[in-house]
């Protein structure tokens, strides 16, 4: 089969993180969601362990649970100073206040969000000493839960990849019984979206971020 080359590049440019056009009221099928995961289970997993899970939060009390873990994070990371400001000329510079601020709005009205999905590993990764083998353990996770995103954006569902809750990831475990030897990776807000379509980002440019042969290096 011939892949579209222009409608898979359509689909990985314009998969964006979407917080603001979340539509809070229409629910989201099920099936749809179990369809997701079927695609992301596709994805590459080191070793083929196969060491991943999904959980699926719909739970009106459990997602009001963690909205609320969200946004007490939210508050910690505001009186950290985090994010760093970026030097001056820096083309993300005017995105970055729209992110930091839709962010906070996401807190806002999280628990209105039909259906949460935290992508989980087998494995603590705190716990492991080598750089190869905490690479190893997230690469098992990260593809499949991108899958996930991709196919969600396919079927005209809006997320966004966050992980402000993994301040408080043990007591998110202990709410979902998630057991203690797997880690969560991220927290995707799931919802159809509002309005017709996405646009490609704002991203500095690729031959800035590409080093040939040595780091430096120019092609």
């Amino acid at each position: 089969m011939t892949i579209d080359r222009s409608a898979a590049d359509k689909l990985l440019t314009t998969t964006r993180s979407v917080r603001k056009r979340l539509d809070l009221d229409r629910p989201v099928p099920p099936e749809l969601i179990a369809e997701c995961i079927e695609v992301a289970l596709q994805a590459p997993t080191g070793t083929n362990a196969q060491n991943w899970s999904f959980v699926v939060v719909t739970d009106p009390a459990k997602r009001a649970a963690i909205a609320d873990f969200y946004r007490k994070a939210g508050e910690m990371m505001a009186g950290s100073g985090y994010p760093p400001p970026l030097e001056e000329g820096d083309p993300r510079e005017h995105v970055m206040p729209k992110v930091m601020e839709s962010a906070m709005y996401l807190g806002t009205v999280l628990e209105q969000v039909p259906v949460f999905v935290i992508p989980c590993v087998q494995g603590r990764v705190e716990e492991v000493p080598m750089v190869a083998a905490q690479a190893s353990t997230y690469g098992s996770i990260l593809p499949a839960a991108w899958s996930f995103m991709l196919a969600a954006r396919a079927r005209e569902l809006g997320t966004v990849w966050t992980t402000i809750h993994l301040f408080f990831e043990k007591e998110v475990a202990e709410l979902l019984e998630i057991p203690d030897d797997w880690t969560q990776t991220a927290l995707f807000p799931v919802a159809y979206y509002t309005g017709d379509d996405f646009k490609p980002g704002h991203r500095l440019p690729a031959e800035q971020m590409t080093h040939w042969d040595s780091w430096g290096g120019t092609r």
